[in-house]
């Protein structure tokens, strides 16, 4: 089979995609219609979601797992992430038709084009997923770096009077100015504990962020609420002991820096020095 002849294949299947979302989408219209549904709500909502709700349910994704990653990856707007799908799916068939074009283009074999198809699929499918859980790795460890500087604030500001819920309120004011980051994490807790209070809106941080430096933070705050015990000595303390944690995991960096920098120094300086020390040798013996 030629390129041509694959190119056409895979078109085929995409534009039977498409027809199969486009059905499903007045298949949805019908029912809302029959109801009656206004049609007012439908014409407030943005372009092109109705099109991200049929690729979610084709390609079994979740709008609030993508709205999940995208806050854990440390982007907090979310006006993007419903159109998440539909621009990766979309970069995958425009990739895929220009490689099909390049492909017959450059006359490539059809094992050569099958391959750089593979790897484009493969790259555009999961490097978007991969980039989201790699900021959300370094996000989780900026934060657990930061929340001692957090814990000492919390404690001089309930040592003032505060409550922890006047505290959390006051503190994710004052962090907009310098880091968006806690900013977010004290807002979602002031917000959600009016709601379901204070101890599902922690629990519920710790499911978002999973570090040990978190889940110290919660469990403080959460048997500080149930006992009736006061909160700040036990913050200093909390924060002393996360920056010495901190503290022994750049010493054993430091330490396990000689045993790497061993593989180097073998490979670029012991072996040129044996080569050198032992090469006349074998030229004479060769000579």
């Amino acid at each position: 089979m030629d390129i041509i002849g694959i190119s056409s294949i895979s078109l085929i299947i995409f534009g039977l995609v498409f027809l199969v979302a486009s059905a499903a989408k007045s298949k949805r219209e019908k029912r809302l219609d029959k109801l009656n549904i206004e049609k007012t709500k439908q014409e407030r909502k943005p372009k092109f979601v109705w099109l991200t709700q049929i690729l979610n349910t084709i390609f079994s994704t979740n709008q609030k797992e993508i709205d999940e990653k995208f806050i854990s990856a440390g982007f907090y707007d979310l006006k993007f992430a419903k159109y998440y799908v539909l621009v990766k799916y979309t970069v995958v068939i425009l990739g895929t038709i220009s490689v099909a074009f390049l492909g017959t283009l450059w006359q490539l074999k059809p094992s050569s084009f099958i391959a750089v198809e593979a790897v484009w699929i493969i790259v555009s499918l999961t490097g978007p997923d991969s980039f989201l859980s790699m900021r959300a790795s370094n996000l989780r460890k900026s934060i657990s770096n930061k929340l001692p500087y957090m814990l000492d604030l919390m404690s001089v500001s309930i040592q003032t009077g505060m409550t922890i819920e006047a505290s959390i309120s006051y503190l994710s004011h004052e962090f907009k100015a310098f880091d968006k980051d806690l900013c977010f994490i004290l807002t979602k807790i002031n917000e959600r504990s009016r709601i379901v209070g204070i101890e599902q809106a922690l629990t519920e941080l710790y499911k978002q962020f999973p570090t040990n430096e978190v889940r110290s933070f919660v469990m403080t705050l959460n048997q500080s609420i149930q006992y009736g015990s006061s909160i700040s000595p036990v913050l200093v303390t909390l924060s002393s002991d996360i920056r010495e944690v901190q503290l022994l995991n750049v010493e054993e960096k430091i330490g396990q820096l000689s045993a790497k920098m061993s593989i180097p120094l073998i490979m670029f300086i012991m072996i040129p020095i044996v080569i050198l020390i032992t090469a006349p040798g074998i030229m004479r013996m060769l000579g």
